[in-house]
């Protein structure tokens, strides 16, 4: 039984396991995506977001830990470089998985594209068009909106209409019915 045993050994030896999440974190860091089983992209994302989270703190003891687990300069410095900026912000969540629909050919497993949240320019942009359009005012309709003046009616179920229709006959407009009393003649 595995009570409590939450590590997904992923068919590996512990060596074999730490040597590849440590080569597919240095891979994520370098080029923001990668594209993997659904298994390894969760393993992978147990194993990178703790070093995300160090490298927000730029101190030698932080590098030291890191390259310990990573063993790539190149990954480092990209990581606290532009990395470490752009994600000094945000309280956690640093990775993205995204399901793909087609599985892998030779053993059907589920495939999945795993990047670094703030570096998918197009979700970004998508963000802040949302955003820009959330900001405008809601503006309130105005009396005469869609519904018009027959719409709108008040409580004793009388409306503006109804009243101006019994006092002129409603085959006469208001304009010829402002024609015919100039025409009458004055009594």
């Amino acid at each position: 039984m595995r009570h409590g045993k939450k590590i997904n050994h992923l068919g590996r030896t512990a060596s074999h396991r730490n040597a590849m999440l440590s080569n597919m974190a240095s891979s994520l860091i370098l080029h923001k995506r990668v594209s993997t089983t659904l298994a390894k992209a969760k393993a992978l994302r147990q194993f990178v977001e703790p070093l995300l989270t160090k490298a927000k703190d730029d101190t030698t003891h932080s590098r030291r830990t890191v390259f310990a687990t990573l063993q790539n300069k190149e990954s480092i410095k990209e990581l606290y470089g532009e990395v470490a900026g752009r994600i000094a912000n945000r309280p956690g969540g640093y990775t993205r998985i995204l399901k793909l629909s087609a599985t892998r050919a030779g053993d059907n497993a589920d495939m999945c594209v795993i990047e670094l949240v703030d570096f998918n320019e197009t979700l970004l942009e998508a963000k802040n068009a949302t955003e820009a359009k959330a900001t405008t005012t809601r503006r309130s309709r105005r009396r005469g909106g869609k519904g018009g003046a027959d719409a709108t009616s008040n409580e004793g179920g009388s409306s503006a209409t109804e009243v101006t229709s019994e006092t002129e006959s409603p085959s006469v407009s208001p304009t010829e019915a402002e024609a015919t009393t100039l025409d009458a003649p004055a009594e």
